[in-house]
Parts: structure tokens; C-alpha cells; sequence
């Protein structure tokens, strides 16, 4: 695939902060899927940690992200790309590349003695977003077990007292990074944690208010957890103000739910495949996601960490391709 750079009227991170979706410029003309920005994360090429010898250097990743035709990335784990605002938005900048979210785990349901650790993190990463130019903050729940080993942190069942303390530190989180940093919290619900499936993510969406809160919508995630994508942004869909593309192998992951794996391993695995080669089918989910008529990131993440270093550039340069193929 030749992949098309972003047009040179797209306004730059280095010149000034990366334009919202809804100010950016089309690259191309309009599409039956004109408002959805698409991008990807270091995620996609195996990044989870601030520093792993396993994983790209970050300006790898940059470079390879850009040339595989994405204008668009997240932070990713926070320290992996540069932390000095100056630093990334010159080395962002220089390669056509806007930041539209960073990202941070919170364990909010463990109540408010939680708040001042989970905050001192929060702000670092928000702040980092903030002067990247982005508009979001992924804020995704902590995990009940161990990603790697499997063992049982906690209990995977939430007492109703912790889904109150989740509920309502939540929205003080939202409130806060709005207020402070301008931001807005999408929560993603993600396996092996206590927003997964479809009973749960429903149950935190009826708690939190709507006009704080709102749903990162990651279809690989939901889908491992048994959800319907289309089904929940139709039935939920002024909640949904993010969205996260990824597919499951469907028969990789009937052998993680008969074996009990934990994420990790599963990732290890191969349950999250490259599209479209696995479910849930991405065209009828970005379909629904135009049709709520907003302005809406879409960014690509295929969990495979471990991977060899050559590998996520060809599966990007395929994926975008094939979301193009969809109008996006």
C-alpha cells in the first residue's frame, strides 16, 4: 500500500496544539464515514510499558506510525514518548502527527483514600495531553488479576458500596480534568477488570453522569467480554465519545475462556488479530458511529505485546488500508 502523508494545510503540534476533529481539516473529500478521524497507538506496535528492552524505540514508532498513513496517535504508557511537551511536539510535529488522548489506569473503585495517589499520576499524564493539544483522557479501570501471572488481586465482582466509590470518584476525576486541564474522561472498559461486559459497562453508565462521563468504546475489549459494539453504541450512543478498533480471533479466544487465561497471555497468544480478519466486523460499527453525527476519534489498537520489532509496521500500512476500504 502507498500511504498518503497528511496534507500540508492540517495545522502542525509544533507550530501550534494539535486541532480538535472537529476543527481538523479533511485529508481527503468527505466520506460516508467524515466523522471519524482515524489514528493508532504504540500499543499496536507492542508498546505497554514506559521502558521494555522487548519493545520499539519511540522514534521508531513514530516514524513507522507516519509512514504507514495515520495523522493521529495516543501517549500510549506515559514516559515511552518524550515527557518535555518542547520534545514532543517537535518530534510529533515534524512527522505530521497529532496527539488525541493520553491514557492512565485508576483503581477509583477502591474509594477516596485512593485519590490523591491516582490524582498525582492523573495530572502528570493530563497535563502531558493537555499541552500535546489533545482533547481526551482514556482513563481505563484497574485489572482484578495479574495481566502476566493470573494471580487474583481482588475479588472480579464489584459490592454495591464499591460500584458507589466507583461511580462517584469517577465523575470527580471527570470533573477535575475538565476543569483543570480541559480534558475530557472516556472511561474504556477492559477485560480482567470490573468494566467489561455488557451487564457491567451498562451498570457504570446508568451510575455516572452523562455531561462527565463518557465511554472510550474499545470493540476488541467488548467483544472478548461477550458485547455487542453496535448494539451498545445504538442503545448508548450520546455516552460513546471515543472509540479504540480492534478485533478478537474468535477461535483463540474460546481456548482463553476454556483455559481461564489472563490478559496477558492471551494477548501473547494472538486473541487480538489484525482486521479484518476477526470480530467484531469494524464496517457496520464505524457505520453506527457516523450516524450519531459527532465528530469521533478512532484509533487502532492491536494488543500484541510481546512482538518482534518488525512486525506491527506491515500490519499498520494493511490496516490502513483496509479501513479506507470502509471510507474512513
Amino acid at each position: 500500500m502507498t500511504s498518503l502523508p497528511p496534507q500540508s494545510s492540517q495545522s502542525s503540534p509544533q507550530s501550534s496544539p494539535a486541532p480538535s476533529p472537529a476543527s481538523s481539516p479533511p485529508s481527503s473529500p468527505p466520506s460516508s464515514l467524515s466523522r471519524i478521524r482515524i489514528g493508532s497507538a504504540p500499543d499496536s506496535w507492542g508498546v505497554w510499558f514506559p521502558d521494555d528492552p522487548r519493545q520499539v524505540p519511540w522514534r521508531r514508532f513514530l516514524d513507522e506510525v507516519s509512514e504507514s498513513g495515520y495523522a493521529w496517535i495516543e501517549l500510549g504508557p506515559y514516559g515511552y514518548l518524550p515527557t518535555d511537551p518542547d520534545v514532543l511536539l517537535e518530534e510529533t510535529g515534524r512527522r505530521g502527527l497529532g496527539v488525541s488522548a493520553g491514557t492512565v489506569f485508576t483503581g477509583l473503585h477502591r474509594g477516596p483514600e485512593v485519590w490523591e495517589s491516582t490524582w498525582a499520576h492523573v495530572a502528570d499524564v493530563a497535563a502531558l495531553a493537555r499541552a500535546a493539544g489533545a482533547g481526551h483522557l482514556v482513563v481505563i479501570p484497574a485489572f482484578w488479576r495479574d495481566d502476566k501471572t493470573g494471580a487474583v488481586l481482588e475479588d472480579s465482582v464489584l459490592t454495591p458500596a464499591q460500584w458507589r466509590d466507583l461511580a462517584t470518584q469517577t465523575e470527580r476525576l471527570a470533573h477535575e480534568v475538565r476543569e483543570r486541564f480541559g480534558l475530557k474522561v472516556v472511561v474504556h472498559p477492559h477485560a480482567d477488570t470490573h468494566i467489561d461486559s455488557e451487564e457491567n459497562v451498562a451498570r457504570f453508565l446508568d451510575a455516572t453522569d452523562p455531561s462527565l462521563v463518557s465511554l472510550c468504546l474499545d470493540t476488541g475489549h467488548y467483544a472478548y467480554c461477550g458485547g455487542d459494539s453496535v448494539k451498545l453504541i445504538e442503545t448508548y450512543g450520546e455516552r460513546i465519545g471515543y472509540l479504540h478498533l480492534k478485533q478478537v480471533d474468535p477461535e483463540v479466544l474460546a481456548a482463553v475462556r476454556t483455559e481461564e487465561l489472563p490478559f496477558g497471555p492471551a494477548v501473547a497468544r494472538g486473541v487480538m488479530c489484525e482486521p479484518p480478519g476477526g470480530v467484531p466486523a469494524l464496517e457496520p460499527v464505524l457505520a453506527a458511529a457516523q450516524d450519531l453525527g459527532v465528530e469521533l476519534f478512532a484509533i487502532v489498537e492491536q494488543d500484541m505485546y510481546p512482538c518482534p520489532p518488525d512486525r506491527p509496521l506491515p500490519i499498520a500500512r494493511r490496516t490502513r488500508a483496509f479501513l479506507r476500504s470502509c471510507g474512513a
